[in-house]
């Protein structure tokens, strides 16, 4: 099991104005650790959809409050954790509602609603979807390698659910 080289973590009001802080704050970590322009993008996405999702669905209008990323640095991978102690919501349940969804789906094909999970699976190697006091999505890139079995490496790989 691979050490944690360090962790980085902020705390955000759930505005949309916060939500291209959190971009930024993940692409200089990213541009540091050596991952490419494509992986950078593709992971700007996924943690802006999350981080989104988090601001426009766990609130009420009137209520404020935050939204927590955290940044595990390996020396191969990147873990990264968007949370938010909102209303909660069942994620499989949503999920087999949306119509399926495969690799060769388009846009088009998809539920409204829905593009947000599917980008968020498609892009990250590994993802998982908490909904305990709030909502919390675990996201994991490695570093310079392909993704592997998706199915596969969310039951063998330690993530943060399992650390903490």
């Amino acid at each position: 099991m691979k050490q944690v080289m360090d962790y980085i973590e902020i705390k955000v009001p759930a505005k949309p104005d916060y939500v291209g802080v959190i971009r930024l704050t993940l692409s200089g970590i990213v541009s540091r650790m050596g991952y490419t322009y494509e992986e950078i993008e593709d992971m700007k996405i996924a943690v802006s959809e999350a981080a989104t999702n988090a601001v426009q669905h766990a609130y009420a209008k009137d209520e404020g409050g935050e939204v927590i990323v955290g940044f595990a640095i390996y020396q191969d991978k990147l873990e990264i954790m968007v949370a938010d102690s909102g209303k909660s919501f069942n994620f499989l349940e949503i999920k087999n509602t949306l119509q399926p969804y495969t690799e060769s789906s388009t846009v088009e094909q998809l539920s409204e609603g829905g593009l947000g999970l599917y980008l968020i699976e498609t892009l990250m190697d590994e993802v998982r979807v908490l909904n305990h006091s709030g909502v919390t999505v675990f996201m994991m890139k490695y570093l310079g390698g392909e993704r592997e079995n998706h199915d596969e490496t969310n039951s063998r790989r330690e993530t943060f659910e399992e650390r903490n």
